[in-house]
């Protein structure tokens, strides 16, 4: 019986929406964008309701021409950690406060601090960090006390889109591993985490597996929508988990790392397991399992911003074209890629994106190659957290948007010395909330089995030997600029 599933991928400058059948053949595809809020320096925000008018409008073209009868499932994927909102009356009380937002660092500093690090690693499996949720909810409560006190709902993003589908205030325990709220070891909230954030557990979601169904889409939304009665909706994943189920990163040791707006490095484990040191986030799967995770905030966005902003173009691949195999690992100019301040494993809202090494005969393209490479940089930083670990990682799958240009994978494959290996379907987490749908209904019996089936790699990037070794060298170096540089950010602000 043929069958189609909708995934959905809740990103931070749009929604993409995929229609995949059983066999896992992506039949169409549908981007709408929404605006990104920046109401102060360091802060980021969007409106809850734009990404609901952006599925809506989305999901009713991504239908046209199919036959919408056949569709049986929903998943969601979507940008972790932000902050959403509702009062009583499931109005959004507030824009939601984002990933990528800097204002918690007094927040982050009690927490760190003042509870300690070793406390929250004990209740949360992590330590705070300005993204996390929880720092938020104290912010809220210190600087907009009105507003805090009205809360009814806290969701993270995609649960706000599954909510309007299915009127279920529920979420998954990958995305909640992000809140530092949740018991990750136990997959519970945290009472003691929720006492500190005086935050009652009703305000919080129901929890799930990212592959269980938790609820259908409701009659006079499938109505609007064209779509059909009781198409299922399952809880889905935060969009790195998504990914990783869309790259088939569901087996232990398997490894991700992403390009897109923000960069992540993605292990996947059959076992709960912690980095004592926490420069690596310890999250559930969406598989059922467990990751680890390193997350640089500026990764794709840093070329995007220094193409648009900087050189006024939006050729990126032609920025690329005269960049060589034998100019890699030979640029002079170095790039820290912290434009939003960093995350992994540096934990620092004050680091900022520097340039270094400029001189008279700075081309641009050295520019932009050092963009990627600062980027390349940034995640081997995580990399070899990993790696201290005793974690060994001969490849990884590779997606996200900077994963299509084929310069920066050989720059990827060098940087970390492993195989680079990039999917057939290069569409990360709307492919995997396709495919925790396609579980949700029963189409397959497992996250690992549909991954199996549906999975294959389109092409393999072995690193160079040279190369590799030139890029050692550039990277013994990039790993002192921060620390120089450290004292002085603070007092650019």
């Amino acid at each position: 019986m043929r069958r189609y599933y909708i995934g959905v991928d809740l990103g931070t400058s749009a929604v993409k929406l995929l229609l995949v059948d059983e066999k896992g053949e992506i039949l169409s595809s549908v981007t709408k964008e929404y605006p990104l809020l920046f109401p102060q320096p360091g802060w980021s925000e969007q409106e809850p309701e734009k990404w609901w008018s952006a599925c809506r409008e989305g999901i009713k073209e991504l239908l046209n021409g199919y036959d919408a009868s056949l569709v049986a499932g929903i998943g969601c994927g979507g940008q972790m950690h932000g902050l959403v909102v509702l009062d009583r009356d499931n109005n959004v009380i507030r824009p939601a406060i984002l990933w990528n937002d800097g204002r918690t660092s007094e927040e982050v500093d009690y927490l760190n601090n003042v509870i300690g690090k070793e406390r929250l690693s004990e209740l949360t499996a992590n330590i705070a960090f300005a993204g996390f949720t929880a720092p938020k909810i104290l912010w809220m409560k210190k600087h907009e006390k009105e507003k805090f006190d009205r809360i009814a709902r806290i969701m993270l993003p995609k649960d706000y889109i599954n909510y309007m589908l299915t009127g279920a205030h529920v979420c998954d325990y990958s995305d909640a591993s992000g809140m530092l709220l949740l018991d990750v070891k136990n997959k519970r909230w945290s009472k003691e985490m929720l006492e500190i954030c005086c935050v009652r557990e009703d305000q919080l979601p129901r929890l799930y597996e990212s592959y269980e169904v938790v609820g259908t889409v409701k009659r006079d939304v499938a109505a609007s929508l064209g779509l059909p009665e009781g198409v299922k909706v399952v809880a889905g994943a935060g969009d790195n988990a998504a990914a990783a189920v869309g790259t088939g990163t569901v087996t232990d040791g398997a490894c991700n790392i992403s390009l897109g707006t923000s960069g992540t490095i993605f292990i996947s484990s059959d076992t709960f397991g912690v980095d004592p040191h926490n420069a690596l986030h310890a999250f559930a799967h969406a598989s059922g399992g467990w990751h680890l995770m390193g997350v640089v905030l500026s990764a794709a966005s840093c070329n995007k911003w220094f193409c648009d902003e900087i050189l006024k173009s939006r050729d990126y691949s032609g920025e690329q074209a005269d960049i060589t195999d034998d100019d890699l690992g030979r640029c002079s100019v170095f790039f820290l890629p912290y434009l939003m301040g960093e995350r992994s494993p540096i934990n620092d809202t004050d680091a900022r994106g520097t340039f270094i090494g400029l001189s008279m005969d700075t081309q641009r393209k050295d520019m932009v190659q050092a963009v990627l490479e600062g980027v390349a940089f940034a995640i081997r930083d995580s990399f070899e957290v990993a790696r201290a670990l005793g974690i060994t990682i001969h490849s990884s799958k590779l997606c996200g948007g900077g994963g299509k240009s084929p310069l920066w994978r050989k720059i990827m494959a060098n940087v970390l010395g492993i195989r680079i290996e990039v999917p057939s379907a290069e569409e990360g987490p709307g492919y995997g909330g396709a495919m925790l749908a396609m579980v949700g209904c029963g189409q397959y019996e497992s996250v690992a089995q549909c991954a199996g089936d549906l999975v294959s790699t389109a092409r393999v990037i072995e690193p160079d030997p040279a190369i590799k070794e030139r890029y050692e060298e550039r990277y013994q170096k990039f790993r002192r600029i921060y620390p120089q540089l450290k004292s002085l950010f603070p007092e650019l602000k």
